[in-house]
């Protein structure tokens, strides 16, 4: 599961779950201007910093809801 960092980490401005961040492919988490200034590319590791996914649903509601899924596979539901 994509961890949803709440933080730009070169400037620290928060971000929310829908809010527009941008990371690379080991999660580092940047917010849109210092994406920008960075030339969309992660400090840290040098790779391609593209949009974060927006996550819409609570983590817990989609757990429940693959569980329910998968008791239902298990028995024929």
């Amino acid at each position: 599961m994509l961890k949803m960092k709440t933080a730009c980490e070169k400037c620290e401005r928060s971000l929310e779950q829908t809010d527009l961040a941008y990371i690379c492919s080991f999660e580092c988490t940047f917010c849109e201007s210092c994406t920008q200034a960075m030339s969309n590319v992660c400090p840290n590791c040098s790779g391609e910093l593209v949009k974060r996914p927006a996550r819409v649903r609570k983590v817990a509601d989609v757990a429940a809801e693959q569980m329910r899924r998968k008791v239902g596979k298990l028995f024929g539901r």
